[in-house]
């Protein structure tokens, strides 16, 4: 196809506009800088008739008025294929990690206009992680959606690193792991990458970063760029696929802050009136076949604590899990700082995780619900001031919160407690044990942190 020239009319903060002549380029195009190819544009929308907004992918030193541009006919592409595994790139997949030219046989847009909805299942098989509240509570479906959600500095990437380390360990050949960072720092990316190499499981991930130090544009797209190569291997390699993504709220960050730049209209709530289609663009890929599943782990962040922000809304519509970490059990020493009465999962029923674990799991949240309205009364007057039956119940609530604490293995250097990994069905029998009062003696300080209560016994 025959290069389409445009000349750039204007110019503000990262949006150009730019006016063709002949030829109207697509929604997604990538322009180039005619006298430098390294200065890219994505069309964005169109302005009038023969002219367009686009965003400016690079940075916008070199561009001026009246400068000609080029439509490439193409967007965003990727590297795919086996030889991502093991690296570190960025949007436009070049690496980033010093370890040389990344050479493919197939590259691959981040764009997918034609997904096919007829050969989506719905997810039945639970996916370990050996984190004790998480597949006790929340337990998790391989090939559904998981997200988990917290204010700052209460543990969501920590979590989210565990979780890669407990899964990815444990049968590294059976998957492939695709990691975007969409806006979060560069030190947590490169601890990530670290955690991956000292565990030896890095060369079965491949890891798209987008810091928050990138422009908004950069970090929108990272996301998309992610899932695409995600999609490449549920399809084309016939893998399934585990994609990580910290954090979704800077996904809708960046959206609102590219709204702010075209002088789009926000919606009531102060957002863009984008978010509800943009979620359902990135979440809408998200999906398994009979063949092959992708599950997919989202980090959120909560601002000020706020569960109803409309952008922290706009992500429980799609999940099949949620896990909410909470900044008061996070100021008792407990970690993971995982509020258990807010967090849930679909998966917990009888014919997905047994009857035994469904009971028991009902009959622990009624116990803790019933001991946070004690919570109160003793704060005021004193445990002694209980009757019998209610003093069980706030000891083994105590028991059981304590329980749920536990060691992580990628945070062994700064605790220097080795980490733990806990079978489900050895939380199911500590947690039912628990709550018929066989551990009743023991001091609930005493089982902060370890693996299980059997272990323990031993």
């Amino acid at each position: 196809m025959e290069d389409t020239i445009g000349r750039i009319k204007a110019i503000k903060g990262n949006i150009v506009e730019v006016k063709f002549e002949e030829e109207r380029p697509q929604i997604h195009d990538l322009l180039t800088l005619k006298e430098d190819p390294g200065v890219m544009m994505e069309v964005y929308t169109s302005s009038n008739e023969m002219s367009f907004y686009c965003l400016i992918l690079t940075e916008p030193e070199k561009l001026y008025r009246g400068a000609e541009v080029i439509n490439t006919h193409k967007s965003i592409e990727i590297p795919a294929g086996p030889e991502v595994l093991g690296r570190v790139m960025n949007l436009f997949g070049e690496p980033v990690d010093g370890k040389g030219p990344l050479k493919t046989q197939y590259k691959k847009s981040i764009y997918n206009r034609s997904i096919n909805f007829d050969k989506l299942i719905l997810p039945r098989k639970i996916v370990e992680t050996g984190i004790k509240a998480i597949d006790f509570f929340s337990p998790i479906l391989g090939g559904g959606k998981i997200g988990i959600f917290g204010g700052a500095g209460v543990g969501k990437t920590i979590l989210l690193t565990e979780i890669i380390h407990n899964i990815v360990n444990k049968n590294p050949s059976e998957s492939v792991s695709i990691f975007s960072g969409v806006g979060e720092r560069v030190r947590e990316g490169q601890e990530l990458f670290e955690a991956l190499q000292e565990s030896k499981v890095i060369d079965y991930v491949s890891l798209f970063y987008g810091h928050m130090g990138d422009n908004a544009i950069i970090r929108f797209k990272v996301a998309l760029a992610g899932i695409s190569l995600a999609e490449y291997f549920r399809d084309s390699m016939k893998k399934n696929v585990l994609f990580f993504i910290d954090n979704v709220y800077r996904y809708a960050q960046a959206g609102y802050e590219l709204s702010m730049l075209m002088n789009t209209i926000p919606s009531e709530g102060g957002y863009q009136a984008t978010l509800s289609s943009e979620m359902a663009s990135l979440h809408e890929r998200l999906f398994s076949t009979a063949e092959n599943s992708i599950s997919a782990f989202e980090t959120v962040y909560v601002p000020s604590d706020d569960l109803l922000d409309n952008a922290v809304q706009a992500v429980f519509t799609y999940l099949d899990a949620n896990i909410t970490l909470s900044r008061l059990v996070y100021q008792e020493g407990l970690y993971p700082a995982i509020d258990i009465l807010t967090s849930n999962s679909s998966a917990l029923r009888p014919d997905i995780v047994g009857e035994l674990h469904q009971k028991t799991a009902i009959k622990a949240q009624q116990f803790l619900k019933k001991a946070a309205g004690l919570e109160r009364i003793v704060s005021l007057i004193g445990e002694s001031e209980l009757n019998e039956t209610d003093r069980l119940i706030y000891n083994r609530s105590r028991l059981l919160r304590n329980y749920m604490s536990q060691s992580f293995f990628v945070v062994e250097p700064q605790t220097g407690k080795p980490g733990v990994y806990v079978p489900v069905t050895k939380t199911v029998t500590d947690v039912a044990g628990i709550l018929d009062g066989k551990y009743d003696a023991l001091d609930p300080y005493q089982i902060r942190g370890i693996g299980s209560l059997q272990d323990m016994k031993k």
